[in-house]
């Protein structure tokens, strides 16, 4: 039962302060931790009679606001509880008005320290990528070193492949026959042979696959490892010259440098080396067309320099930038003199003319043969290319110095192949049979005569010549390394800085020249179909036997696939005399758009026709210099090597 006497919840109560002297003033045992420095209520008696007796000493009296904090606690307190006067306020964190800023240098040192650490282990990376890159190359060279040639097929699989192919030929022959008269017939000996067909060509390319995946997996190889070089020489590099790191101009011009010197790769050459500011005039033109783009960049400039003209380092800052020019300009220059240059040249030439000469006495040095059949790309080197591999490999050469050179440069670039092939072929023959009879009755002897035809097999004997040109350039970016294929591509690029060292030859890389067709030209819808295929790949670089767009082009490849793709023709890859025999020659006078034009002695060509192009009309026509180009007939140089015109059949 509650207890009516006691007081109202007010007189049951009473404030005390937490912060007494030594004790909280609590009699008896404490129940619950309380929070420090809040008041708290604490439930009495309304009745002071009532109240439980207090000992003696005890201080009744009730706190003062001013004493000491406590937390009534007696005796000495573990480090894990402080008074509250001893806690850290947030207001600690605060400067005042005149206070210095507290000394930062502990945490820029650990920052540092950090960054420090951090670039270590990025370098430690970089050099175990470039270092397994570099040893799967080295495996995948291998492998493609130790694979053996594809072996030709021996006599017996000669003739054994013979007896099957006229095996195949007579019963799909005799099958023929007979198919029209059956549509089930028919439609399943068409199934059969589309089966076959796919086998065929899944075995190829399957084989084909298995064989080509050394030289893959070394280019691609090949393209990680220079990634991770060019990876870690700039670290090491900025690692050795902090400066570089600090100097955002410095170092993007560095990285890209790096860049550029491990990346480019033999597909992109052409179009790496238009990035490359190589000389003095293309830098400055770059850098002014880029500066005209952007306004806010001459701004950027010119504060710049007046910067560097109040802290008095401009002589350093014009030092630097007159000897990269020079450098620039300096490192993309032949080293040879131009007579021992033009002296290499002939050298090699000599030996493409000899490889000429071996063609043409093939039925001389191969005699007997039913049939001699030909597949050969044409013979020439762009000079340039060959001068620009020497001088990358060798810095300064001359004929002593390299006829070793050039002799496995010939071997590697053209590849000549003789090869014997005997089928076997029918003949129809004419024979009689006689014969005699006797009558029994008469004896009488008559005789009787029967002529009929036999098809009698025999061996035709036929000769296959192949040879392939895989570009000088090819042959030049599979011999060098990284470092001398950067100073190849700057060469090409400039030319040596001496453009005219082999005047007169067609084959140099230049600027292409526009041309815009008389409108009454192109009302003939097939020239207007092939001038609409050609203008295409106009700016196209010159690539020996070249034939399409993925390689780019030659002179006859490239009028080859404009015939092809526009449908005016089917010429198939045929070389510039292959196009003159699928021509009638037309006077000069008779020429129209459409028709082909043909050149001679445009350099030591086997035949006497070296070169062709598409004949645009008013003296213009379209073809493959270097790059695909329109070009004046009138000019002096193809009014003296001009062969003839012709139509297509």
């Amino acid at each position: 039962m509650r207890n009516n006497d006691r007081g109202g919840p007010l007189s049951r109560l009473r404030f005390e302060q937490e912060e007494t002297v030594a004790t909280s003033g609590q009699v008896g045992p404490k129940s619950k931790p309380v929070t420090k420095g809040r008041k708290r209520f604490v439930k009495t008696n309304a009745d002071p009679n009532n109240s439980p007796p207090i000992p003696e000493g005890t201080d009744t009296s009730l706190p003062v606001e001013d004493s000491p904090i406590t937390s009534g606690h007696v005796g000495p307190k573990s480090g894990k509880f402080r008074q509250d006067s001893k806690k850290p306020r947030p207001s600690d964190r605060l400067r005042q008005e005149g206070e210095p800023p507290p000394d930062e240098t502990a945490s820029h040192d650990s920052t540092a320290d950090k960054k420090s650490r951090k670039d270590s282990k990025r370098m430690e990376k970089s050099k175990l990528r470039m270092e397994k890159s570099g040893d799967k190359l080295e495996k995948a060279r291998d492998k493609l070193a130790n694979q053996k040639p594809p072996k030709r097929p021996g006599p017996i699989k000669t003739i054994g492949r013979a007896a099957n192919y006229q095996t195949w030929q007579y019963v799909h022959g005799k099958i023929r026959e007979v198919e029209r008269e059956n549509v089930g017939i028919e439609a399943a000996h068409k199934a059969e042979l589309a089966g076959e067909h796919t086998v065929r060509g899944s075995t190829r390319f399957i084989k084909k696959r298995i064989r080509t995946r050394p030289a893959r997996q070394v280019r691609k190889w090949e393209k990680k490892t220079i990634n991770a070089k060019a990876d870690y020489a700039y670290r090491q590099l900025v690692q050795e010259n902090p400066s570089l790191k600090s100097n955002p101009v410095s170092r993007y011009m560095q990285k890209q440098r790096l860049k550029k010197q491990y990346r480019r790769q033999a597909k992109k050459a052409a179009k790496a080396a238009k990035k490359t500011a190589v000389t003095a005039k293309n830098i400055a033109g770059a850098a002014w067309n880029y500066v005209r783009s952007n306004p806010k960049v001459l701004l950027i400039i010119a504060c710049a320099f007046l910067l560097i003209i109040v802290m008095q380092s401009c002589v350093a800052g014009v030092t630097s930038i007159g000897n990269g020019l020079l450098g620039a300009v300096g490192g993309t220059s032949y080293v040879s003199s131009d007579s021992d240059m033009q002296t290499v040249e002939s050298d090699y030439t000599a030996l493409e003319s000899g490889l000429r000469e071996e063609l043409a006495h093939i039925e001389r040095d191969y005699p007997g043969y039913d049939e001699y059949r030909y597949s050969v790309d044409e013979i020439g080197h762009d000079p340039f290319e060959l001068a620009s591999y020497l001088t990358a490999k060798f810095g300064g050469y001359n004929s002593a110095k390299v006829r070793a050179e050039l002799q496995i440069l010939l071997e590697q670039q053209y590849q000549l192949t003789v090869t014997e092939t005997v089928e076997v072929r029918y003949r129809t023959e004419t024979r009689t049979d006689t014969w005699t009879e006797t009558d029994p009755e008469t004896g009488e002897t008559t005789t009787h005569s029967d002529t009929y035809t036999v098809e009698v097999p025999y061996d035709y004997y036929i000769l296959n010549v192949t040879l392939r040109n895989k570009s000088l350039g090819a042959v030049a970016l599979a011999n060098l390394d990284p470092e001398q294929t950067e100073r190849y591509l700057v060469y090409q690029k400039t030319k040596g800085n001496r453009p005219n060292l082999f005047e007169g030859n067609i084959y140099t890389a230049g600027e292409y020249t526009d041309y815009d067709i008389p409108p009454e030209a192109l009302n003939d819808t097939k020239f207007a179909a092939m001038i609409a295929e050609a203008e295409k790949y106009l700016g196209f670089p010159y690539v020996w036997g070249g034939s399409t767009p993925s390689t780019s082009f030659d002179c006859s490849g490239f009028v080859c696939w404009v015939i092809n793709k526009s449908g005016v023709g089917s010429v198939g890859r045929t070389t510039a005399t292959g196009l003159f025999n699928h021509c009638a020659a037309i006077p000069p006078g008779e020429a129209k758009p459409g028709d082909l034009i043909f050149f001679h002695s445009t350099y030591d060509s086997a035949g006497p026709i070296s070169h062709v192009g598409l004949y645009v009309g008013n003296g213009m026509m379209i073809h493959c210099g270097n790059p695909i180009s329109y070009a004046s007939t009138n000019s002096r140089y193809w009014t003296e090597h001009f062969y003839a015109f012709g139509r297509l059949n």
